[in-house]
């Protein structure tokens, strides 16, 4: 059986940044179920923020984020993220970041939804993709043990701290157990809870998952943001960066019509107005097949080409028109998951020895909204601050070995997963799943539309629970991964439903329809969600207000 100091769970941005970061003399290992650069980090496109001009504050950039997330975040967590971005900006660069650059040669900026200032530092509209490399390159410079195509199924845990964990090899099968001093959980967000998602298909919510079984508390689940601009048909995301680059939203009268819902800030309105103005042109018919149109025409050729290289190829692509001569039909679709595993400014969870950062953790500096280009930087600050604090609490714990018998547990679930006969499939039930919560949980919620989620959401979890696997080998068996998968976003949606039923207001990305107005005197609060046998139990805990006041 290994034993490392720290083992990191997901290779995206968040785990690679909290490897690097971690004490170099201490044994740190990755685990993921993709190759490194295959995770969902490497399709963020519009950029990372930091007040970095002569004329921005942090304190400037903290406001934003405590204002575009109304208020829900915890404002000791924003101000430390907003704080320490300037730096983690430059050490990107240091690592070998090729970062967009203006005129006079600096880092270039530019401008995103919800921000007083043009903060969102880029490299074209492939900055995860920039970041992600030069995040791989470092972990082979230091020569930081990786094991690939890995599934994690459990954390193991002992006197009630988390020692490791248990994990399938992909490529040649079976189960190990793989002790830790510390765990670090990085496996980003769960948008493919929906049926249409900009996530990549393994963005399935396993982190959320395997720390709400150990018992461990998720925050927040209620707040799944959506992006305003989706490709249509295939829900990909088409960067902020193209209406921060000067893009129009365009309804069937060819009005832009954000001036009705957002006049001062048009098209760069937080992320949540957007998209529900999206929403109400298309509802009321001012739509085009379902659609809005994204104009980027009169931005010219030289600047499509040089700033949003991607969006075009995407929509060349995938939509079969060139935005240098046509405008793209978009639409909203789920993005991102502004809740997660509740953790404090370090990363530390209410187990000992077990950590989160990233998309999978609720830290929380989103609250209710995130603003674009805060997530990338979310993974970077609470990655690097995550590795530290692991890498000091490992030098606490004395090397044994583990006397779990999580393993045979384990085990055993997979040998009844394999044995079992039957003819539903987890890729079945996870498309009525998605189907169920798109249509019951989207841009606005009842009610009413949520207990049919809850109602059929039990359902599922039952069909689950019969799922036939198919392919009973052990090289490379997909079917049995789809299987664990479709746990992990069941586990994931139950809270999601559950919190979200709870909310009796509408703020940021939870917006219902019988509750419109936005509640502060009952609801600035933060919702936690603790797993039991007869589902997800709801308590709250008060949001940290330190300067900026709701307003």
């Amino acid at each position: 059986m290994k034993l490392h100091d720290i083992l990191i769970v997901g290779a995206g941005l968040a785990g690679m940044r909290a490897a690097i970061a971690a004490p170099p003399d201490l044994d740190v290992a990755v685990i993921s179920k993709v190759h490194p650069v295959r995770s969902h980090s490497v399709a963020a496109q519009g950029g990372i923020n930091a007040a970095l001009g002569e004329d921005d504050s942090w304190e400037a950039h903290a406001f934003d984020t405590a204002k575009g997330g109304l208020y829900l975040g915890d404002q000791d967590a924003i101000e430390a993220m907003c704080r320490e971005a300037p730096e983690d900006i430059l050490e990107l660069e240091r690592l070998g970041v090729i970062f967009s650059r203006d005129e006079q040669g600096r880092i270039a900026q530019r401008p995103f939804g919800g921000a007083g200032f043009p903060r969102t530092c880029y490299a074209a509209d492939r900055t995860g993709h920039a970041i992600l490399h030069a995040m791989y390159e470092q972990l082979l410079k230091r020569r930081i043990a990786v094991y690939e195509e890995w599934y994690v199924t459990a954390l193991i845990m002992e006197d009630g701290a988390c020692r490791g964990v248990v994990a399938w090899d992909l490529i040649h099968g079976g189960l190990h157990a793989i002790g830790a001093k510390a765990v670090i959980l990085a496996t980003g967000g769960s948008g493919r809870v929906f049926l249409t998602s900009t996530n990549a298909v393994i963005n399935t919510g396993d982190g959320m998952a395997l720390a709400y079984r150990a018992g461990a508390p998720l925050a927040d689940m209620e707040f799944v943001q959506f992006h305003p601009t989706t490709l249509k048909g295939t829900g990909i995301l088409i960067t902020e960066g193209a209406r921060g680059e000067g893009g129009y939203l365009l309804n069937t009268l060819g009005e832009r019509f954000m001036k009705t819902y957002a006049p001062q800030q048009m098209e760069l309105a937080t992320r949540s107005t957007v998209s529900l103005a999206i929403g109400q042109e298309i509802l009321e018919g001012r739509g085009v097949d379902g659609c809005v149109l994204l104009d980027l025409r009169h931005l010219g050729r030289q600047r499509i080409l040089e700033r949003l290289p991607q969006i075009r190829e995407l929509a060349i692509e995938f939509a079969g028109l060139d935005p240098i001569e046509t405008p793209i039909p978009v639409r909203p679709g789920a993005h991102y998951q502004m809740g997660g595993v509740r953790t404090n400014q370090w990363g530390e969870t209410d187990i000992p020895g077990l950590y989160a950062a990233g998309e999978c953790a609720c830290v929380s500096v989103h609250g209710a909204n995130r603003l674009g280009g805060n997530s990338l930087l979310d993974t970077i600050v609470f990655g690097r601050r995550s590795g530290i604090r692991a890498g000091e609490y490992a030098r606490t714990v004395s090397p044994r070995a583990l006397t779990t018998d999580q393993l045979a547990i384990e085990q055993e679930r997979v040998r009844l997963l394999l044995a079992r006969e039957g003819s539903i499939r987890a890729w079945q039930v996870r498309e009525e799943l998605g189907q169920l919560m798109s249509l019951n949980l989207g841009l606005v919620r009842t009610r009413e539309s949520m207990s049919t989620a809850l109602t059929s959401l039990s359902a599922l979890t039952r069909r689950a629970a019969s799922v036939m696997v198919q392919d009973k080998g052990r090289v490379f068996n997909t079917d049995l991964l789809q299987t664990f998968e479709l746990q992990s976003l069941l586990d994931v949606a139950e809270t999601i439903v559950a919190s979200a039923l709870a909310r009796e207001e509408s703020r940021g990305a939870h917006y219902r329809s019988d509750f419109p107005k936005r509640d502060d005197a009952q609801w600035i609060k933060h919702t936690v969600a603790r797993r039991t046998p007869q589902g997800a139990a709801l308590t709250y805990e008060p949001v940290t207000i330190t300067r900026f006041q709701p307003q």
